[in-house]
């Protein structure tokens, strides 16, 4: 019985999921959108530790909203949707935080170590020197342009569901694509001729 689950969209997955409340299915939807959903998360935040929480609130999310799912959109682009909203929020209090505690003033304990992580297992693990070179130059672009580019060129998403997904109109994500992309090959190449 659990093989005919295996086979089901993931449309058909959440309604499952919402009508008859069978857990099988959300697990299903969990193993084929934490990987997708963690390479998305990570790219847009450079950090490792706040992408799985991140990640983990957008699964908290969707089992705890799986009401609000409509099927007139594609699940891919609700999730990707409420990860993207969650990595946007937690950059934000990220980069408030960072401001607050760098220029803090007396003797108290400081917030926030800038971490070195250039010698960390997990990443020497799961990333050629090369996609760190990429991530780090990923980083500097701007944050709107940043996440059309992840969103097109490392999650495949097509246009339209990148519109969906940020909200804006199709000839816009076009723009800050070609934009993000101008920015991302001029940080490279500053890179490559260092």
């Amino acid at each position: 019985m659990d093989k005919n689950f295996y086979e089901l969209t993931n449309e058909e997955l959440i309604v499952e999921f919402q009508s008859n409340g069978n857990e099988k299915c959300f697990e299903i939807l969990m193993q084929r959108f934490k990987n997708p959903l963690t390479n998305y998360v990570y790219r847009f935040l450079g950090d490792y530790d706040s992408c799985i929480d991140v990640v983990q609130d957008a699964f908290i999310k969707v089992y705890r909203y799986k009401g609000n799912y409509s099927s007139i959109a594609k699940f891919s682009t609700w999730i990707y949707t409420i990860a993207g909203n969650l990595a946007r929020t937690e950059y934000q209090r990220r980069r408030r935080r960072n401001w607050f505690s760098i220029n803090s003033y007396g003797d108290e304990e400081k917030a926030f170590d800038v971490p070195d992580n250039s010698n960390r297992p997990d990443v020497a693990a799961d990333m050629s020197i090369k996609n760190e070179i990429i991530q780090k130059a990923l980083m500097k672009v701007r944050d709107s342009y940043r996440e059309a580019v992840i969103l097109r060129d490392i999650q495949e998403l097509s246009y339209e569901e990148i519109a969906e997904i940020l909200q804006i109109e199709v000839g816009t994500v076009k723009s800050r694509i070609n934009r993000g992309r101008a920015e991302l090959k001029k940080y490279l190449k500053g890179i490559y001729n260092d």
